[in-house]
């Protein structure tokens, strides 16, 4: 299973994410702000990062700016408890935004525990179809 880095402001956020991960398997390790989150990510290494958005100190675009320049292929999904609003003249949509800056995924707080599986798996599998295949052990030897 992968090794996940959660990281995110709120402590709820963090518990509800940690279980259902850690119950489907996978590793995880919480940060609770950016700059945490960020001096885990060098410390370690992570195969997904569940970042959210609006954290005091270094944001989650911030942070994820930083990561991209350590590891550019690192899987991201962006959470946020912001709205997403049709009005024009509304705060942007951040979440669509980080998408466009390297996420390849996002869920709108508050999400659903299937969705939340659903989009850690999908970028899973992305990235499996993405990696090269291992060479054979026996290819090529006698």
């Amino acid at each position: 299973m992968a090794n996940i880095l959660i990281v995110d402001d709120d402590p709820a956020v963090q518990l509800t994410i940690r279980l259902l991960l850690e119950r489907a398997g996978h590793h995880v390790t919480v940060a609770g702000d950016g700059r945490k989150g960020l001096a885990l990510f060098e410390g370690s290494q992570f195969d997904l990062l569940f970042l959210d958005i609006f954290m005091p100190g270094m944001d989650g675009l911030e942070t994820m700016r930083h990561v991209r320049a350590l590891q550019p292929n690192i899987l991201i999904v962006v959470i946020s408890g912001r709205s997403i609003t049709p009005d024009a003249y509304a705060e942007p949509d951040f979440l669509k935004m980080a998408t466009k800056l390297g996420a390849v995924a996002s869920l709108q707080k508050p999400f659903r525990a299937d969705a939340l599986l659903a989009a850690v798996d999908g970028c899973l599998k992305s990235a499996q179809s993405l990696s090269p295949p291992l060479p054979d052990a026996g290819a090529g030897s006698r």
